[in-house]
């Protein structure tokens, strides 16, 4: 048996490409969009991709289910469970096999026996692996956002992402009761999980990329919890705010996402466009590094620097239909291992696929060549703003979630998520504005989307939380 995990680090999503190679064929699972890893890995070990299936509907990231099926031809396979309201718009469009709970297909001589798992979603499947020439019985199971490593999947995203008011608690109850069958597996089964650490699928994932069923049973919180009432109170606290891309993510797998053929590389522009881009409807993203942007700017851009927070803060921050313009930081020597090329898979995966061209900063030159300014934002030390003796005119407001705020904040901060801050900003007074978050990353995007609003008076402050707690710690102890 062939396995391989593929592992998308902004996304923290794992896929599997699992084959028998006796017979050369083989089976992708929960897909990202850019296909050409499967393809290309498979093509290497000698398989051929003929089934592709997803444990559930993701909120995440589009499916390429139905990308990989247009390129290698494979039979898509896709949940029939979750009832009326959770099947799969376009499966009988595409000639889909629907799998229940109970049956089992074949790959080769490996066998997938289909448990339907709900909780996280309504038609959630997970799949037992069986390499049947061994005769040992199952040696792992796939759960897909069922059981990750050191946690379970939400049970809140139908409510919270696709706006299905009051579904959190039934669906945390049939979570508890979906744990329960999962007890009773053997402890020896491999699992491999289609999260770690970092996605916004769950609140606690490990970074581990597989455990055991039995060492779950032994340390995820989820499985030893005394009672039904104690998990589903334990599971709804503290949950991060699923970003706003994830209520079109429901919508897009459901319906069916556009097949691409191919992620392709959009046209570099001239540096000249800049001037009739500022005065367009596009969103021109200066994915340069946050001190790069704060020290020189064209107005108006989005900072959103390129790195693996790259597609979280693009899917909180724009719109599904928009027309994207990224301004990086040099030419790329290698448009196949360039920033640009990962910066376009980014997009791609969550549903952003308008990129219409690209500039490098030669853009900036160009901008003060037509006699216009660049912006800058100013960066406020926390030494400044909170010594000894200080007394801040400046409101301070705290980007983090809600949960670091209450946990930890600066006296006299206003909390607004960076996520909910173009739609809140009118909440904020007009004065000069001081955006703080955790180390000042978040903050650096906070104040361009401000200053992107026509904002004036907005700084950021340096270090965040972390250097204002070292300043207020030192002024307490004199």
């Amino acid at each position: 048996m062939f396995f391989r995990q593929f592992f998308d680090t902004p996304l923290a999503q794992a896929s599997y490409l699992i084959g028998c190679q006796e017979t050369g064929d083989a089976i992708v699972i929960d897909a990202l969009r850019d296909v050409e890893p499967y393809v290309r890995t498979a093509a290497a070990e000698g398989l051929r991709i003929t089934l592709v299936t997803e444990t559930h509907i993701h909120a995440d990231f589009v499916s390429g289910s139905r990308e990989l099926s247009a390129r290698v031809g494979a039979r898509v396979l896709l949940s029939g469970e979750g009832g009326p309201a959770w099947q799969y718009e376009f499966a009988a469009s595409d000639n889909a096999q629907l799998l229940h709970h109970g049956e089992s297909f074949m790959v080769g001589n490996i066998r997938f026996d289909v448990l339907h798992t709900p909780g996280h979603t309504p038609e959630h499947l997970s799949f037992v692996v069986t390499d049947t020439p061994a005769a040992a019985g199952p040696m792992g199971i796939i759960t897909g956002d069922f059981v990750f490593v050191g946690d379970v999947g939400r049970p809140d995203l139908l409510e919270k992402a696709a706006h299905m008011a009051g579904t959190m608690e039934a669906s945390a109850r049939v979570l508890y009761q979906s744990l329960q069958k999962f007890r009773a597996l053997p402890d020896h089964l491999q699992l491999w999980p289609g999260h770690g650490a970092g996605s916004a699928c769950g609140k606690a994932l490990g970074a581990v990329p597989f455990s055991t069923v039995g060492y779950e049973k032994l340390a995820n919180w989820a499985l030893n919890v005394p009672n039904e009432a104690a998990f589903v109170r334990e599971v709804l606290n503290g949950q991060p705010d699923p970003p706003r891309y994830f209520a079109n993510m429901k919508r897009v797998n459901k319906e069916g996402p556009r097949v691409l053929r191919g992620i392709t590389t959009p046209v570099k522009l001239p540096a000249a466009s800049i001037q009739a881009l500022m005065q367009s409807k596009t969103i021109v993203i200066d994915a340069r590094p946050a001190a790069t942007f704060a020290e020189a700017h064209i107005p108006r851009t989005l900072s959103i620097p390129y790195n693996k927070s790259f597609s979280t803060w693009a899917g909180w921050l724009i719109s599904e239909d928009s027309e994207i313009v990224l301004l990086l930081n040099a030419e790329p020597h290698d448009l196949h291992t360039s920033e640009l090329e990962h910066a376009l898979h980014d997009l791609a995966v969550i549903g952003l696929d308008h990129v219409t061209g690209w500039l490098d900063q030669t853009a900036l030159r160009a901008w003060t060549d037509a006699g216009q300014q660049l912006g800058h934002v100013r960066q406020v030390k926390a030494i400044e703003l909170l010594g000894p003796g200080k007394a801040p005119s400046e409101i301070i407001v705290d980007v983090r979630s809600r949960e670091e705020w209450e946990h930890e904040h600066i006296p006299n901060s206003q909390n607004i998520p960076l996520g909910h801050l173009e739609e809140l900003q009118f909440t904020l007074p007009d004065a000069p504005l001081v955006m703080q978050c955790q180390s000042g990353s978040r903050s650096a995007i906070a104040a361009s989307v401000l200053m992107r609003l026509g904002r004036q008076n907005v700084s950021n402050l340096v270090g965040g939380m972390d250097a204002a707690r070292a300043v207020i710690n030192s002024s307490s102890r004199r």
